[in-house]
């Protein structure tokens, strides 16, 4: 996908050929509608909208949606209820979950949809236009849980311009990961920049340049880089990836600033993918990017979960839904 098309182009004409079946659980609020019509409007992906069947089949009616490539479910009222409440049960039980509580959760939306996706009904499920961000994680991290060869679920941002696309992580998930979570965190960061076509060029950062300070921060970040690396050399090839830490930012983007603080970084200045020491430098770091820098940001799109799901801003627009929808089906293509 690195071409020089617009990346939300590149995504949405990606997610087009792919055809995958999302889940949008929130089909009270006009810009899921909206959104919707879009989306069919395009042939970009099959939908199942939740919520009052006869309430948002009037709304899709009313601004002249195509609803061939779209499936509505009451899910009060649907005859799955009883089933994925069972199964919900039998997974959280153990957790305290009792047959008629699991019946109360599964009826809200977001388990609901998220239980589709485990029975394979669904590809993935994008929420959070009128749900909080643990409203949407925590029925994935219950349901769906870690991918293979990830514990720590994260989140990124696509930071983009006419020229680049560059990967933030975490920025949105993960307080104060150690160093073994920043590895999980680096891994995935990695598998989904392969799903989008962009090698991985991977910047472990820090305030410190291979070694030039000292202290927790610094420490930690070496730390993380040398378990990264374990984890790569199990699943990559050499060439299918670089990944290079502990760097400041401009040692892994400038690359005359890289010849001269760290000549021998296989980066060489061109990192595409910046993993942050915790989420307060990830989250500073893409706000200013976006207000300062002029990038369009892309996020906070989940990733190391076995299926994708994705959380959505409350103030989001029906666009902002409408791309959600497009990265989380190309997510759910592996």
């Amino acid at each position: 996908m690195e071409t020089n098309k617009d990346f939300s182009q590149q995504i949405l004409e990606k997610a087009t050929s792919l055809f995958k079946h999302i889940v949008l659980p929130e089909g009270g609020d006009e810009r899921t509608i909206e959104a919707a019509k879009k989306i069919t409007d395009r042939k970009m992906a099959k939908l199942t909208i939740l919520g009052d069947d006869k309430q948002i089949a009037d709304a899709l009616k009313k601004i002249g949606a195509k609803t061939n490539d779209i499936n509505i479910i009451n899910n009060f009222t649907t005859e799955k209820l009883k089933n994925y409440a069972e199964q919900f049960y039998q997974l959280r039980k153990n957790k305290g979950v009792t047959p008629e509580s699991a019946i109360k959760t599964i009826k809200g939306r977001v388990y609901f949809g998220t239980m589709m996706i485990k029975n394979g009904e669904a590809d993935g499920l994008v929420s959070g236009a009128t749900h909080s961000t643990a409203d949407t994680v925590r029925p994935a991290l219950q349901i769906i849980k870690a991918a293979k060869g990830i514990t720590t679920v994260s989140s990124m941002f696509f930071m983009t311009n006419s020229k680049m696309t560059i990967l933030f992580a975490d920025s949105g998930l993960n307080e104060d990961p150690d160093a073994e979570q920043i590895a999980d965190i680096t891994l995935a960061t990695a598998r989904t920049a392969k799903q989008f076509g962009i090698l991985p060029k991977i910047a472990m950062l820090s305030y410190s340049t291979k070694g030039s300070a000292q202290g927790p921060g610094p420490a930690k970040m070496v730390k993380a880089t040398a378990l990264a690396k374990e984890k790569f050399a199990k699943e990559f090839n050499d060439g299918e990836y670089l990944l290079d830490g502990e760097l400041q930012f401009d040692s892994a983007f400038v690359p005359k600033v890289a010849a001269k603080k760290c000549p021998d970084s296989p980066l060489k200045g061109q990192a595409n993918v910046f993993i942050f020491p915790d989420l307060g430098a990830g989250n500073i770091c893409y706000k200013m990017a976006e207000r300062l820098g002029g990038l369009n940001a892309y996020g906070p799109i989940l990733q190391g979960l076995a299926k994708p799901v994705n959380d959505l801003s409350r103030g989001c627009n029906s666009d902002d839904i409408v791309a959600a929808v497009a990265i989380t089906a190309i997510q759910a293509n592996g």
